[in-house]
């Protein structure tokens, strides 16, 4: 698929079918999210891929917002080893693990997996459910899987503010 098919195909679906994702397209789901770019190349992104029973039951207690979906990638950060911004007030771990979360859901959009972007979740929750060490933080979760049938966009997905609302040129 052409790049501009998958950013316009993609949507967040909000009901799966519960079938498996294959082991060849989350491999290569989860190499996309390899490839990203992160600050000085740290590459401190976790990448937790959750497929058992307890796992999907943990990610069940923290949000109701799985929708069946048979894999959730938990995307985490070592906040060991992100950039630190000069000033010394923020690093780059949210946005470096959300940037490696981003070329994922396109990768999985691009192999035909339907996915949503999770974010109604307690990250500290989220963490002490995953037993996940204490210098890693939770960004999203990421629901991989097929649309269950019928399953179509929500009316809003196509709904998009004109460019003049959205870019400032200086």
């Amino acid at each position: 698929m052409d790049f501009s098919e998958v950013v316009a195909a993609r949507y967040s679906c909000k009901k799966f079918d519960g079938q498996p994702v294959e082991p060849e397209k989350l491999d290569a789901i989860l190499s996309a999210g390899r490839l990203a770019p992160t600050a000085k190349n740290n590459q401190e992104q976790r990448i937790y891929v959750i497929q058992s029973a307890e796992g999907l039951a943990a990610i069940d207690s923290l949000t109701p917002c799985r929708y069946g979906a048979s894999t959730v990638l938990a995307v985490a950060f070592d906040s060991r080893h992100a950039f630190v911004y000069p000033g010394e007030k923020r690093n780059s771990g949210a946005e470096d693990a959300s940037i490696v979360a981003t070329h994922m859901m396109l990768a999985a959009a691009n192999a035909g997996v339907d996915s949503c972007w999770i974010n109604f979740f307690d990250p500290e929750k989220a963490a002490k459910a995953l037993h996940l060490p204490e210098y890693e933080e939770v960004v999203m979760l990421l629901d991989l899987g097929y649309a269950a049938e019928g399953v179509t966009p929500l009316p809003p997905h196509s709904q998009r503010k004109d460019l003049s609302e959205t870019v400032i040129y200086r």
